[in-house]
């Protein structure tokens, strides 16, 4: 039981932490579509500072690895109790879809972030270590709108984005529970909080990609 809850509470730091990085990545996107000029500055200045690269990123990744860890533990020691429990009372009497499939959103979005980094990570340490370029600090937006040309990617791009809004519908609020946060009061507005944030960070990554794919049609 004690294994269990320190799962859930280092499930939902893990949780916390990644909402927290997302909004960032979602603000430095955006810069995209509201000012090339910023988003050059801002992605530069990420893409090498030293505490960054070789302290944040690394702390970054192990997070990402973690939660999907924790999550996958957490899915097979709950397995066999949500089975015996449905079974009496049938499988959508006291839960949503969202909470009975994290696992499968959950993957979907790994998924994503394994395109995401063959997209953007993989090329960006080639270009710094593996066949080092000269830096060029004006390189970034036009980087990002040529991986916005194919329609099937920007597809797959929007797909992912609505699976981690459905993760997310779920998550935000059941971090905040595991760690102890629960009051009558504030909980319904961690809720709204939540729902806000599980429509509107995926929705704003839909309209960054489908923006730079429309303003390059011919």
């Amino acid at each position: 039981m004690k294994t269990s809850i320190a799962r859930k509470i280092l499930m939902a730091l893990s949780g916390l932490f990644l909402l927290v990085f997302l909004l960032q990545h979602f603000i430095i996107n955006f810069l995209s579509v509201v000012s090339p000029s910023g988003f050059n500055s801002v992605s530069h200045f990420m893409g090498y500072n030293p505490l960054i690269q070789f302290v944040m990123q690394p702390i970054l990744m192990f997070g990402v690895v973690f939660h999907l860890i924790m999550g996958i533990l957490l899915e097979m020691q709950n397995r066999g109790a949500r089975s015996v429990k449905y079974a009496v009372n049938g499988a959508g009497a006291n839960s949503s879809w969202m909470s009975r499939n994290m696992i499968i959103t959950g993957l979907t979005v790994m998924m994503f972030l394994g395109l995401h980094m063959y997209d953007f990570w993989a090329p960006e340490m080639i270009y710094k270590y593996i066949e080092p370029m000269p830096q060029d600090p004006t390189r970034y937006f036009t980087e990002l709108q040529h991986k916005f040309v194919d329609p099937i990617r920007v597809a797959l791009y929007c797909v992912s984005f609505i699976f981690l809004a459905l993760h997310l519908l779920y998550g935000f609020q059941s971090a905040f529970q595991s760690v102890g946060f629960r009051h009558n009061r504030y909980t319904p507005t961690i809720k709204k909080l939540g729902n806000i944030y599980a429509i509107a960070i995926p929705l704003g990554f839909i309209v960054i990609a489908l923006f730079h794919y429309v303003s390059q049609l011919n």
